[in-house]
């Protein structure tokens, strides 16, 4: 393998995508893979305020097999095609050619990153794998302004789903934790990050 990866998972608002790119490195959006919308394996909403709506924090919402052969794609060949993903919409938007540059180190961060985690372990390509963390209310805070901010959706569905996801979140952490990877707050990670990236360093000089 040429290169490895840094594994970023947790909730939807949890500082992931803000700690990936602190790093310097190539990031791999995995919520990029995500169903359409009117893809009718997406799982739906059986009850409450969204009743019929696709469920986009259940893992099947995601393809899964195509976001693992993406990330072992750029493990050996340091190139893969992904695509474009368009939130306020619910589908894809294209697709483009996503390269390392050489680089021996990126990172694949999502809401469902867990969920290839123990895979990719598996196939030695894992440098680091931590699910991010942080306390609930102020996860739900992040997340509802972030989505308000880029009209991701109606306010009130916004208010509903952040509600279902705060008591959901610990739930969460827990699965990530089985599925190999370990809970850090942002700062934590980075900490552990840290020699990861110094190691890189030296190896690239």
């Amino acid at each position: 393998m040429s290169a490895r990866v840094i594994v970023l998972a947790g909730p939807s608002g949890a500082g992931k995508t803000r700690l990936a790119n602190r790093l310097g490195l190539p990031v791999l959006r995995l919520d990029d893979f995500y169903k359409d919308g009117n893809d009718p394996s997406a799982p739906r909403i059986l009850t409450g305020a969204n009743a019929g709506m696709v469920d986009w924090d259940h893992p099947d919402s995601w393809h899964k097999q195509q976001a693992l052969i993406a990330v072992l794609s750029l493990c050996q060949n340091g190139s893969t095609e992904v695509p474009y993903y368009d939130i306020s919409h619910d589908r894809r938007a294209g697709s483009h050619l996503f390269e390392l540059g050489g680089a021996a180190l990126f990172v694949a961060e999502g809401i469902f990153a867990h969920e290839i985690a123990l895979t990719l372990r598996e196939a030695g390509v894992v440098a680091g794998a931590f699910c991010i963390t942080q306390s609930p209310t102020r996860v739900f805070w992040r997340r509802l302004w972030r989505d308000i901010r880029e009209h991701r959706k109606p306010i009130p569905v916004l208010v509903s789903r952040g509600r279902v996801l705060k008591r959901r979140q610990q739930q969460l952490v827990q699965e990530a934790v089985r599925k190999g990877c370990a809970a850090a707050s942002p700062s934590e990670a980075m900490v552990a990050i840290r020699p990861l990236l110094a190691l890189a360093s030296a190896r690239r000089r």
